[in-house]
């Protein structure tokens, strides 16, 4: 036999908020990223126009009774009213994608910055006033890095050194092929 229309048509709205909730799942882990390229694109549109209507404004002669043509005034006045009524409507899209994006990023553990990039102050060694914590392998990692640069200072030293006898030698030896000839 047959189903009931009634658990048919309830099957198939089930099926079809299944359906939905993927497909925004889907759309949100791809959006992201489009929305940011969106957002970028729609940030050079708004400095297009912005540069535009300072053109336009530049341009523009005051009715201050100097001879000016009204049609011509008129013309650039609703050319400068068009481009601040888009400059809004792309601050309106802009915030638009901004509030996604938030949307979108809301549940994401963010990571300071500040602990991404490897900071090295003056002493060389790196800074540990910022990191939350570091765990067991990071601290032996620290140690290496700070054996391995006490060792690169010394093994620097020693060249230091050689190349200052090096150039004390070869100055006596100029000097003394001076005092040849």
């Amino acid at each position: 036999m047959t189903t009931p229309p009634l658990a048919t048509a309830a099957f198939a709205a089930q099926q079809q908020q299944q359906h939905q909730q993927q497909h925004q799942q889907a759309a949100r882990d791809v959006n992201t990223a489009s929305l940011c390229r969106i957002g970028q694109e729609t940030v050079q549109d708004i400095v297009l126009r912005t540069m535009e209507i300072f053109q336009l404004l530049r341009n523009m002669q005051l009715p201050n009774g100097v001879t000016y043509h009204p049609n011509t005034h008129q013309d650039r006045l609703g050319k400068l009213q068009e481009h601040l009524r888009m400059l809004s409507v792309l601050f309106r899209k802009l915030r638009l994608v901004y509030d996604k994006c938030n949307e979108n990023c809301a549940g994401m553990d963010t990571t300071p910055p500040e602990q991404l990039i490897p900071f090295v102050e003056e002493d060389g060694a790196k800074h540990e006033a910022r990191s939350a914590g570091p765990g067991r392998s990071g601290v032996e990692e620290r140690r290496e890095v700070l054996e391995v640069n006490k060792k690169l200072r010394l093994k620097n030293q020693q060249l230091k050194q050689v190349m200052d006898q090096l150039r004390n030698l070869i100055w006596e030896i100029n000097s003394m092929l001076a005092v040849k000839s």
